[in-house]
């Protein structure tokens, strides 16, 4: 592994040998009900000041499910009219249920990189949650970010980039709470690999060692902006930070997000994580899916002294508060009314709406990326024939909703390694049909799926397009007279297991014996993120590339409008394609170093250097880097101007106060309508080469120009001080980059601070 110059951390003891350490604070900090949460809070300070201990008790664990298959139920105060919560997964659409719509994964939308979408993805989402009676959205998702490409849930989130997985964390739980259920945000902090992330016979949680500064100035930062946007839940962490349990841990709930970050609402923590009543202490505030240690042994804690009822009371009000947040005390359905055991009879309740299928379809398009077109390959003109090859090409044999949310349609068993303590291997490629999500807790199953080859046969139908395809050969047959060949290889992952590859021989071996024998190879991925495609990029007959990742319902629609030209690509990636798995900084993950190791570390050394960041600090050239993506069009860029405002004295002034603007001229040179997603990167001293802190989407017609704006804030600009805890605004020169992706730097300016 390549290393880097990381600042000792306070929360890191210096010493090779000695092992990181996570301080106690104490005590928990009661909410204030201060801003937004005002009303909030004065509303549930009402309803639990009229609570007995065991009521308020009662609001904060988990309950068996009784009529619903939520996956995790809050107890109720029958006596005061409070129902209790259902809590339910997640990232991609309502889970382990029926009529609901399956939307574009969150790195299908990461790599969009649409506010607007995301936001319009959010909230018709959390329209649908609320239909099927689920007060509490177990997403989005801000850790993993993706320090490991192999990892299981990387997915799950929007991309490797903080910034960028911040801002559309933002809109996303905008969205949610808007349509009136409680966002959670997860899983806090440092969460980044599937392995080992729970403890079993004997052996700890892996324990994620980070510094102060690298916490601050990665993992955290899409936390922050989560916040900022007014979550009202976060979800803490199986695994171990810095040698503590993170639903365990003072220093992160209670010193870092409560009292630093001054979170209002609720600690959730992920179902079963590691806990007792020192939890309560350590700023958790609700247990589930069932109360375990903290039911009636929260109670006796508080009878004989361990627990302050005071921290009882601050749960129940901040749980109370996050209720009343997003306005759930007025009309809500009876909590988990739709959730119903699919096996019995039951009512069904239709969630989904008329408005949110040209959002599904519009992100499904807007979430594929264009890597390679060579010689126009793409789009397509009535070809006269078309052969389509590869297990991704349809849909697979069986819709049941079970297979499609857990396994994402492979044979492998549920329950993967990092929880049995047994080695279990997870296919690289789902070969039992085309993939729209990822597996297990951010998946689900869609109203209806349309595949590409269905898509590709009613768009030949109106074309009068001969169509060949052979979806079961792995050295397929090729029409002589074919005008394309499309070849349809996936990528999968899983909650529960990591990555074992980011290649796999036999697509890899698929795509050459289909290039081998046709001059117009064009090779369609659909990926959870990271996928190797060295072994055939530079076959003179591969002309074109899509990474479709993960589309949702609309999959085959979204990519034969794409293909055909009806629509265009503007997709960026949201993480680095490298040349070699030796080129990321961090590529695999933990493990125990020495067999019977019961305590696995996991240093984060590399500090922020990780994916671009590393590559442009090393100048590795990848094989397509971070921001990248083709269009039908081309763009220019011009007229770069930057206005400064006085940041000399820091006093008084906010972290969120406008330092810099910047503005660009981009103008579409190309002979066709087109979208471009303008990229603004800064050189901050004493820091990576390059970070992203800017970008916007536009469209445009032919010659069409348009003027686009960048505010950088103090924040956007600052370092953390390990010593003073804070965020310090250096003196020096920064340098502003404004490009079409973190390589493809159309201007630049310095400015002085």
């Amino acid at each position: 592994m390549k290393k880097h110059l990381v600042v000792c951390s306070l929360l890191l003891p210096a010493g090779a040998l000695a092992l990181a350490e996570s301080p106690p604070v104490y005590p928990s900090p009661p909410g204030q009900g201060t801003g937004q949460w005002a009303s909030a809070y004065a509303s549930a300070r009402s309803l639990v000041g009229q609570m007995t201990l065991e009521e308020k008790v009662n609001v904060t664990r988990g309950f068996p499910a009784v009529d619903n298959v939520c996956a995790g139920n809050s107890g109720s105060v029958p006596r005061l009219g409070w129902p209790g919560m259902c809590l339910h997964d997640a990232g991609n659409g309502v889970r382990a249920t029926d009529l609901v719509n399956s939307y574009p994964s969150a790195v299908h939308a990461g790599a969009s990189w649409d506010r607007n979408l995301t936001y319009l993805r959010g909230l018709y989402m959390g329209k649908e949650f609320k239909a099927k009676g689920v007060n509490v959205l177990l997403g989005p998702n801000a850790g993993p970010l993706g320090r490991s490409p192999l990892g299981g849930r990387n997915w799950e989130g929007f991309g490797v980039d903080p910034y960028l997985s911040g801002q559309l964390n933002y809109e996303t739980i905008i969205g949610h709470q808007e349509a009136g259920v409680i966002a959670n945000v997860k899983h806090f902090i440092a969460n980044e690999q599937e392995l080992h992330r729970r403890p079993y016979f004997g052996v700890e949680a892996v324990s994620s060692n980070v510094d102060d500064k690298t916490l601050h100035e990665f993992y955290l930062w899409p936390f922050v902006d989560s916040l900022r946007a007014g979550v009202a839940s976060v979800m803490c962490s199986y695994q171990r930070v810095n040698n503590t349990y993170g639903c365990m841990n003072s220093k992160l709930l209670n010193g870092v997000l409560k009292t630093e970050l001054a979170f209002e609402g609720f600690v959730l923590l992920d179902w079963n994580a590691v806990h007792d009543v020192r939890s309560v202490n350590a700023g958790l505030d609700m247990v589930m899916p069932l109360g375990g240690s903290l039911g009636a042994n929260l109670t006796a804690a508080v009878r004989n002294g361990t627990v302050e009822e005071d921290r009882v009371t601050d749960m129940a009000t901040r749980i109370l508060a996050a209720w009343y947040l997003v306005g759930q005390d007025i009309d809500f359905p009876t909590p988990g009314i739709g959730m119903k055991n699919l096996s019995l009879p039951h009512e069904q309740v239709d969630a989904r709406i008329p408005e949110a299928n040209p959002v599904i379809l519009e992100g499904a398009i807007a979430g594929h990326v264009l890597l390679k077109n060579d010689n126009r390959a793409l789009p397509l003109s009535k070809p006269t024939m078309l052969s389509v090859f590869g297990y991704d090409a349809t849909v697979p044999r069986t819709k049941n909703t079970d297979v499609l949310f857990q396994l994402g349609y492979t044979s492998s068993p549920e329950m993967g390694q990092a929880v049995l303590g047994t080695e279990q291997h997870f296919d690289q490629a789902a070969r039992g049909g085309t993939i729209v999500t990822g597996g297990r807790a951010a998946a689900n199953a869609p109203s209806y799926m349309i595949d590409p080859l269905s898509a590709i046969q009613h768009r030949a139908a109106a074309d009068g397009t001969w169509v060949n395809w052979d979806l079961d050969s792995f050295d397929p047959t090729v029409n002589g007279a074919t005008d394309a060949c499309l070849v349809f290889i996936n990528a999968m992952a899983t909650e529960g297991w990591d990555r074992e590859g980011v290649r796999d021989d036999f697509s890899d071996s698929l795509v050459l014996n289909v290039a081998r024998k046709c001059s117009n190879t064009i090779v369609i991925v659909h990926t959870v993120g990271t996928r190797l495609v060295e072994q055939w990029i530079d076959h003179p007959n591969v002309t074109a590339l899509v990474f479709a990742h993960l589309p949702g319902q609309d999959s085959g629609t979204a990519l034969v409008q794409l293909l055909y030209g009806d629509a265009d690509f503007s997709g960026k990636l949201p993480y680095t394609i490298a040349k070699n798995e030796s080129d990321y900084s961090v590529f695999e993950s933990c493990r125990p170093v020495v067999p019977g190791d019961t305590n696995p570390q996991c240093d984060f050394s590399e500090g922020v250097y990780l994916d671009y960041r590393h590559f442009d600090a090393l100048n590795i050239t990848p094989r397509y880097e971070f921001g990248f993506g083709l269009s039908y069009t081309t763009f220019e860029y011009s007229s770069l101007s930057i206005k400064t405002q006085d940041i000399s004295d820091a006093a008084g002034q906010s972290l969120w106060d406008i330092a810099a603007e910047v503005q660009v001229t981009v103008t579409n040179t190309g002979s066709r309508a087109g979208q471009e997603i303008a990229q603004l990167y800064v050189a901050v001293p004493e820091s990576p080469p390059r970070q992203l802190r800017g970008f916007d989407k536009v469209s445009l017609g032919p010659d069409q120009s348009a003027t686009v704006g960048f505010q950088l804030t103090r924040r956007d600009l600052s370092v953390w001080d390990v010593v003073s805890q804070s965020w310090d605004l250096q003196e020096g020169n920064y340098t502003i980059f404004v490009g079409a992706s973190s390589r493809d730097i159309r201007l630049y300016d310095t400015i002085t601070i």
